[in-house]
Formats: C-alpha cells, structure tokens, sequence
C-alpha cells in the first residue's frame, strides 16, 4: 500500500529564491527551474542513499564523501539521483572542495535525466549558512502568509457585517482568492456567486465535487475518488498516472523502491540511524509509458450512509477547485474555482465556510427572519413590547461589554454574543451591547469586562442600557469583570416617584443640563469620592474630576465631603 506525503507543516518557497541570495553564490547547473521547482527544507546528509531520511521537498546538500572512487564508470549517479527523486526531494546541492574539486560530470547528467534540479554550492559557502538561508525564506513566507490570512479575516468578518452578508462574503472571498466563488443550496442550485466565472468543464467539475461534501447524497468509494478527481498534490509512493515524453520517474516512484547496491565504500553515518530496506538490483532510467489519461467521468453512487467530508478539492484544465460543506448537515456548500492555489488559501477558504455556515444556518432555522421581521416593525413605528415576542422572551437583560486589551471588532462581538447566549449584539465605538433575556444569567467572560442591567420589559430597555453603561463603569473602575445593577429594594422606592423627581429637579437643577458634571458626580459618588478610579471611569485625567467635583459644589452650594449632602446627591442623581 502507497505511503502519503509527510510534508513538514511550512510554506514552500521557490528555488529561484534561495538562487537570488547573492551571499549564498549558489548556481544551478542541471535540471528543470522555474516557480514551480519549491522548497519545504533543507536536509544534509553523506549517506549513499538517502531515501530514509527525507520526508519530500527539502534540498539535500551533500560534499560527495560517499562518492566512491570508481562511481563514474557504473551506474552509481543513476542509483543515487533515482533515490532522491523517489523520496521526493527538490534539488540536490553539491558542495565544491574539500572532498571534490568540481561536480562530477556523470552527476550532472544523472540529474538532467531524472529531472532533479542541481546547485553547486563554492567553496566559501557552508551548509549550515545554505539551510539557515533556507529557513528563513520560509519564515518570511510564513509571515506574509499569516498576515495575508489575518487581512482576509477582517475583511471577510466586515463584509459578514453588511445588510447584504452572503453576496459581500463571496465577493471578497473571490477577491482574496483571485478566483471564482460560489455558494449552492441544499438542492445543488446556485444561490449566490462572486467573481469571474471559470470554463463550463470546471463548472460542471466543481458541481461533481460539491456532491463529495453534501451530506446526504451518494458519493464515489475512495478508490472511485481517486480515479476520479486529481488531487492537488502527487503523493510520495504513487506513481505517475501518465508521462508525455522520455526521462525519469518523478517523486510518486513506489515507497517500496528497493536501494541500489552499496558502494566499495562505506559512506560516515548521520545524525538518524537507516532503517533497513531490501537490497536488489539498482533501477535503470526509465522510459516514458505509452499511456494518456482516462475521460473525465461521474463517479457511480454507493451507499450514502458514509459520513461525508467536509472538504475536497479536485484540479481541471489548470484550474483548482475547492468545495466545503456548511452548516450542521443543512446541504449548503461554498465552491471556489480559482487559476492557482496558495499555502493561505484554505485558511481563508474555511474562515468563509465558517461565516457563511452562520449566515446559512440563520436563514435555514427561521432565526434570523424572526429578528429581521422585528427590526422592520420597530423601523416601521412598532412599539418595543410589539416587537418584543418575535425575538423569544418577554423580560431582558442589557449587557455592555469593554474588551480589556482592544477596541471591539465585528468577529470578537459576536463571539461575545454567542458565549452570552444571545445573537442580538451591536457593536459600537469602544462598547459591544448584548440584549439577553433575562432567564440566561451571564458570567463573566476571559478578556471582557461586563455591566450587567436589572431585569427590564421591552417599555424599560433604555432604562436599562443606561444601568448596564453604569454598571461597566463601575466594572471598570473597580477592575471586577462583571458587575450588575442593583436589584434590591432601595429607601428611594418609598419615595412616590413623582416627589422624587421633583425634588431632584430642584436639589440638581444648577448642574442637570451638563452631562459631563452631572455623570462625574454620579461616578464619584458610587466609587466614594476616589479621583483616581472615577478618572479611569470616565477615560478623563484625576485633575479634570477634581475640577468637576469642585464646580458641582460651587454651583449646588454644598460641602461634598458631609455624608448627608453625599447622601442627598446620590438619592436625586437616581431620579435623573
């Protein structure tokens, strides 16, 4: 049985790279170049063969230490070229001096026939300096690659945003792809689509593939699969289907490969012990089959109760193509057509699925009717307590939420909202706003710093956002990650509500038309007259609420240090 790639979890990057370093003075002098000749690593080793020790796409430096002395008259170079191309590796640098003077000629044209690119690294350069150049090729694309997948993310939560949420996601999908983007129904309809449209055979192609990932529906066995849809990768131990010309095996020569003959002399060991393979007669260079690919063709069905996928990816006429199912098993699927298929693009391909599987699954359950009907009505002068039963409860709780290290982004608000229990969440400035009914008790949240209103009916939700506002205030001064409203009976409930009002109106009337001294002094109050935390309440210097607790006494005519005068203030501010 074939063997499947083991790859090391890195960007690949192209030889052509590593050949512009002008410190490295690398040169090619045989084999194939271009974009497409990538590197996953970097290896060295001195072994005769060292097919055991590469995982497939690392450069393999070598000095020739265990060239013997003979080698250019037999077939030792076919032997050991064969094996590297059978292990999957990408090039071969060959280290001039001190062991060789020069690359061996038979080695040149061993790796112009087996296609295998070949460097020769001077003198001057070291091996260490050759796979460290290497390594950080890699490290850069890493991070162009996680910034390229970060840039997608914001981008494609801000169009999840828009009052068009499907057409916005597929359309920047297409555009960080560069490539076609679609999404099908549970029927196999198109729903939506984004993007320059790829040929009618890719189309069709895409079609067959989303039928892979749709739960539900028959799907080709796994041998039917591979018949069927080319893979984006040729894996190491499956040969090549076709061949268009003469010359070497390529890096799907079968895992089960016997080594060459070892040679006169014995080869210095490396750092990984050899595992042991049969020995046989060394392979010859190969000559290219008479064959061609097979047509196109559906795969027959087979039984459906097979779990489906969640993704699969096919190649036709140049063009890749992805499908990923969405949802819990609704049959929605996204399909992306696109000219070349980069390292980031499954990441962002998934952050897509995962916005459209939401987008999907509200429009699927009714969920998000419900909500949308309730925003028309109340666009439509409804009154809140209407609208109210439309969105599941008839008592509420007001959240306002302040993350702790960011302003608040689209993505983390509705994350917030989820582990709340509630989708209805606005984002704002600095502040996310959560509607939660009121059986749902909220905790508190790693990162967020939360105020929590009393229990409220639909008439009272003002009222209630300015508890929570209070609330987070106060959270946020004390430095406690959640705090609620107070939902005792107060002495101020025995008051009648109209005398209270009353009475505030005329203790606060010098100060009740300006915001900022008013909230300052209620502020000030509940955090018993601390200028430093009140400054950190209100995002203001301590010096400004020194400034504003001076002007409210001057203007109430009253000493803000007595209790009772403290006492009196904070029973008006209630009522205000």
């Amino acid at each position: 049985m074939s063997e499947t790639p083991a790859l090391p979890p890195t960007p690949a990057v192209p030889l052509s790279a590593l050949l512009a370093r002008e410190d490295l003075a690398l040169r090619q002098i045989a084999g194939p170049s271009g974009p497409e000749i990538v590197l996953h690593g970097a290896h060295t080793s001195e072994m005769s063969d060292p097919y055991p020790y590469l995982l497939g796409g690392e450069l393999l430096l070598t000095a020739g230490v265990h060239i013997p002395d003979a080698a250019g008259s037999g077939t030792y170079f076919d032997d050991y070229v064969s094996r590297i191309v059978a292990a999957g590796g990408a090039a071969l640098g060959f280290g001039v001096a001190p062991v060789h003077d020069t690359v061996p000629r038979a080695l040149v044209e061993a790796c112009e026939a087996y296609g295998l690119p070949l460097l020769e690294v001077p003198p001057r350069t070291t091996f260490s300096g050759v796979a460290r150049a290497v390594w950080q090729l890699i490290a850069r694309a890493r991070l162009t690659e996680l910034r390229r997948v970060t840039e997608a993310q914001q981008s494609l939560a801000t169009a999840a945003a828009r009052p068009d949420p499907v057409p916005s996601v597929l359309r920047q999908l297409s555009q960080r792809v560069s490539g076609w983007a679609v999404l099908y129904g549970p029927d196999g309809a198109r729903i939506a689509t984004a993007g320059r449209p790829p040929s009618d055979e890719a189309r069709r192609a895409l079609e067959e593939l989303t039928a892979v990932v749709r739960p539900g529906t028959d799907r080709p066995s796994p041998a039917e699969s591979r018949t069927t849809h080319t893979p984006p990768a040729t894996p190491r131990g499956t040969p090549p289907p076709t061949a268009t010309h003469p010359g070497p095996p390529q890096t799907g020569t079968p895992r089960t490969t016997p080594p060459p003959t070892s040679a006169t002399h014995s080869a210095p060991p490396t750092t990984s012990s050899p595992r042991t393979t049969p020995a046989a007669t060394p392979p010859t260079r190969p000559t290219a089959p008479a064959t061609t690919s097979p047509p196109r063709t559906a795969p027959p069905p087979t039984s459906p109760s097979r779990p489906a996928p969640s993704s699969a990816a096919d190649a036709v006429g140049g063009t890749h193509l992805s499908a990923y199912a969405l949802g819990a098993g609704q049959g929605f699927v996204l399909g992306i057509a696109a000219p070349q298929r980069e390292p980031a693009d499954h990441a962002i391909a998934s952050v897509a699925s995962v916005l459209l599987s939401l987008l999907t699954g509200e429009h699927h359950s009714g969920a998000g009717a419900a909500r949308s009907s309730a925003l028309v009505r109340l666009l439509l002068g409804a009154g809140p307590e209407t609208v109210a039963p439309l969105l599941g409860a008839e008592r509420w709780l007001v959240v306002h939420a302040r993350p702790d290290a960011h302003a608040p982004d689209p993505v983390a608000a509705s994350a917030l909202g989820a582990a709340l229990g509630s989708p209805l969440v606005d984002v704002a400035k600095d502040v996310v706003r959560v509607l939660l009914p009121a059986d749902r008790e909220p905790a508190p949240q790693p990162g967020w710093t939360l105020g929590v209103s009393a229990s409220a009916g639909p008439r009272e939700w003002p009222a209630a956002d300015t508890q929570a506002a209070r609330a987070l205030a106060r959270a946020r001064a004390t430095r406690t990650a959640l705090v609620r409203h107070g939902g005792r009976q107060a002495l101020a409930d025995l008051v009648p509500g109209g005398e209270a009002e009353a009475y505030a109106r005329a203790l606060l009337g010098p100060v009740a038309g300006n915001t900022a001294l008013t909230d300052t002094l209620r502020t000030w109050l509940s955090l018993h007259g601390s200028w430093d935390r009140t400054a950190v309440a209100l995002s203001v210097h301590r010096n400004t609420v020194r400034q504003r607790i001076t002007r409210c006494a001057a203007l109430l005519e009253v000493d803000v240090d007595d209790p009772d005068v403290r006492m009196e203030l904070w029973f008006a501010l209630r009522q205000l």
